[in-house]
């Protein structure tokens, strides 16, 4: 079970502090064994929903190029698209940003299940256009510390890869809150775990990402960070904002036929990072469940 984590913990109500502790169990088990999951911490995800639940204005950057398949990977839209709907569903503005290379996959995940609109642009200052208050990040590939780009199998695909990821770098300068979700720690801001993720791969070190965030979430599959995200702004709030299974095969089924691929077996089928269909559906429908059962929490601003 991933520990804790910053020490403002404690601060949050008891129930909200067991819900988030409970999916942090679904969403980061390590079930890969890619290691990074290990590292992710109840509290920071805590922070990550409450910044979230603070903020007017999101933005939302995802896509993942399989060069082979000349198309978007299955992880990553997905989860853009249920917490960017849940984030519209709460009244706050909210858009999706990719580049040109995984536009037509992004906007399959979102258009399938009525979520945010999508944008396709070329560079970081691009990203920050709609001056948001908050920049997430959602299996969006990272530069490494030589500036280049390496997929999992530490392949180099700079040539596939716009950078879009030093958008957190210009945000932060000014002050936005950036939020990073990635599975292998070569993703956008996942910088912060360089460290001690380094030590645990030491054969990949090189290619782990450089850029850091504010909250660094490293989950089992980035989808499912976010719908984790998405559970805990639904339990601030006191109603259901995620989604169900229904609508997360609606989004593999629509991504598949945009020509998107599972990022492990670079096939187009409805997986995501080798988890069936089937597996995914148990993730969505436990992490649902898990709010269900959690008791009403009274509204509060930390």
């Amino acid at each position: 079970m991933p520990e804790s984590g910053i020490d403002v913990f404690d601060r949050y109500p008891e129930h909200l502090r067991a819900l988030a502790q409970t999916l942090c169990g679904v969403v980061a088990a390590d079930r890969s064994g890619r290691k990074a999951p290990r590292f992710c911490r109840v509290g920071t995800l805590l922070e990550a929903a409450l910044t979230l639940e603070r903020a007017a204005s999101v933005v939302i950057v995802t896509g993942f190029l399989v060069p082979e398949a000349k198309a978007a990977e299955t992880d990553g839209p997905p989860g853009s698209a249920v917490l960017g709907r849940a984030l519209l569903r709460l009244g706050k503005e909210c858009g999706i940003i990719t580049d040109p290379f995984c536009l037509g996959g992004v906007e399959a995940a979102s258009r399938a299940i009525g979520g945010p609109r999508v944008e396709a642009v070329s560079s970081p200052s691009d990203v920050l256009q709609a001056r948001p208050d908050c920049l997430v990040f959602v299996e969006r590939l990272g530069g490494a510390k030589d500036g280049r780009y390496y997929n999992m199998r530490g392949e180099d695909i700079s040539e596939w890869t716009l950078p879009l990821d030093r958008a957190s770098d210009l945000a932060r300068r000014e002050g936005v809150p950036v939020i990073a979700l990635g599975d292998g720690g070569n993703e956008a801001g996942m910088g912060c775990l360089n460290g001690s993720l380094g030590e645990l791969l030491p054969d990949f070190l090189a290619c782990l990402c450089a850029v850091e965030a504010d909250f660094c979430l490293p989950v089992d599959v980035s989808n499912w960070g976010c719908y984790a995200l998405s559970a805990l702004l639904s339990a601030i709030r006191g109603e259901w904002v995620g989604h169900f299974p229904e609508e997360e095969s609606a989004m593999l089924a629509s991504m598949a036929l945009s020509g998107a691929v599972d990022g492990i077996t670079k096939k187009r089928e409805r997986t995501v990072d080798g988890f069936s269909e089937e597996e995914n559906l148990r993730v969505v429908e436990a992490i649902r469940k898990s709010f269900e059962k959690a008791p009403p929490i009274p509204r509060f601003f930390p």
